[in-house]
């Protein structure tokens, strides 16, 4: 019998990993801290078009493009310059599963299936568990989601809640587990004994799926205003969003698109405390996940995260949780749309941002999702103040995460903040200088070979100059 104490699993992870997602990690590394990221999106085997083919076989993909025509004329109502940019969103909400999760998913599972694994095993808290949970019922694939979803009270959010009912309705088996390291150490467990395929969301395969959303962007803007949006928001959690959908615009020959990301604002907040677990109201797209997913991609549930979003962002906006439940009850009242949290998360950056933009401009929110019970607003605000949450109508300036959710008294005041990128890029040179033996106590970095500085260039959309400047600042040579 195995060791299944938590060192011993630990330990086995790459071995478990390997075997449960067909991928030997191995092949790309260098040896240093550089690997070879293309060959390991490669890895698929699939190109974009076949990508297309296997989510047109399941109904995925091929959303419609919605332009917000009321919410931008109340952009324009606050905008300063009166010359406010036009917003439009991709309703990803029509996808089977209701999120544009259903791409990752659809690549992963129909991959599985094609291996011949008897069924698939997710570690999500939501959207993306139902998404697989729906494609391995088309496939005919057992399935089963490992859920984060209680405090130590055994206190579950109404968010959470909710999207385990969803994957229940797809027919997946659901493990809920308490917020912890446990989660990791249950999904390796599961992946053992099962022997079913790592549906991961941070596989290569899960990447290649959402390339064909920016691809579809690039091909739609064209086909119906002869050119390009100016922008294209997407929420920042994993990285994962940002990431192939900018690999899509890139492949589709629309890589002068800028791309920024947004997250709610949690600063504060830890993760993964039991106390503050359920003193937050968004289980995704929020800077708990997006900042530190950012700055070191590699913690995920794979040797090597596909989503790394530092190659593609050109900014990082943050909102506040009151800012995004007003544009949420907005949406649903001036357009007739009501969608869940994670997608509007970029709507209201994308208003704040469009007063920043001439009218004549255009700014594509990348994503909506389904709502339902639980992922309400009306929901999770009860669920706040039942936790001790101020709700109140004020500045959205004086939120504090954890203390208070402070709805704007007026739509003029929600901002979009900027997160400094440049401090996010040298946070991630320095966790992947302490990681590889280059901290402050270990070897210089004078030995480290360019190949290594490149592809720092490469993860930090940055230059050769930029990290070796950020390697001074560190090491002090």
């Amino acid at each position: 019998m195995k060791d299944n104490t938590y060192a011993a699993v630990m330990a086995r992870k790459n071995e478990i990993m390997k075997k449960s997602v067909g991928i030997d990690y191995d092949a790309f590394e260098s040896g240093g801290i550089a690997f070879d990221y293309e060959k390991m999106m490669a890895e698929t085997g699939y190109t974009l078009d076949e990508v297309f083919a296997i989510q047109e076989s399941v109904a995925v993909g091929q959303t419609p493009i919605i332009e917000l025509k009321n919410l931008t004329a109340l952009a324009r109502k606050v905008s300063k310059t009166g010359q406010a940019a036009r917003i439009f969103v991709k309703d990803e909400a029509c996808n089977p599963s209701g999120s544009f999760k259903a791409r990752r998913a659809a690549c992963a599972v129909y991959h599985a299936k094609r291996m011949g694994y008897k069924g698939v095993i997710a570690a999500t808290s939501g959207n993306y568990g139902a998404a697989v949970a729906s494609n391995a019922a088309k496939h005919g694939l057992k399935c089963i989601v490992v859920q984060e979803c209680y405090d130590s009270k055994k206190v579950g959010q109404p968010e959470i809640l909710e999207k385990q009912r969803a994957c229940e309705a797809m027919g997946a088996e659901v493990i809920q587990l308490s917020v912890g390291p446990e989660l990791f150490y249950k999904f390796l467990m599961l992946l053992e004994e099962t022997g079913y395929f790592n549906a991961s969301l941070y596989t290569p395969f899960g990447i290649a799926g959402i390339e064909t959303l920016g691809a579809e962007i690039a091909t739609q803007f064209r086909a119906k205003f002869n050119r390009l949006p100016d922008i294209v928001l997407a929420t920042q959690a994993g990285g994962g969003n940002v990431t192939g959908t900018a690999r899509g615009l890139i492949k589709a020959g629309a890589g002068s698109v800028k791309v920024y990301g947004a997250s709610v604002d949690l600063s504060g907040l830890h993760m993964a405390s039991d106390t503050a677990f359920n003193r937050k109201s968004f289980t995704t797209g929020h800077s708990g996940f997006g900042i530190p997913f950012a700055t070191w991609p590699d913690r995920s549930d794979v040797p090597r995260n596909a989503a790394r979003s530092l190659r593609y962002l050109d900014r990082y906006l943050l909102v506040k949780q009151g800012e995004v439940f007003y544009i949420t009850e907005a949406l649903s009242a001036l357009e007739g749309l009501e969608r869940g949290p994670a997608g509007n998360t970029s709507v209201t950056a994308a208003f704040a941002l469009a007063q920043e933009m001439t009218d004549d401009r255009m700014i594509l929110v990348q994503e909506t999702e389904y709502t339902g019970a639980g992922k309400h607003q009306m929901p999770q605000l009860s669920f706040a103040k039942a936790n001790g949450i101020e709700v109140l109508f004020g500045d959205p300036e004086t939120e504090i995460a954890g203390v208070n959710i402070v709805l704007p008294s007026d739509p003029s005041l929600i901002k979009a903040r900027d997160f400094d990128l440049n401090k996010a890029r040298k946070s991630y040179i320095k966790n992947c200088l302490n990681n590889y033996g280059y901290g402050a106590n270990d070897k210089d970095v004078r030995g480290i070979y360019d190949a290594d500085i490149a592809f720092l260039a490469e993860e930090t959309k940055a230059d050769m100059a930029f990290v070796k400047e950020v390697f001074k600042e560190i090491k002090g040579i």
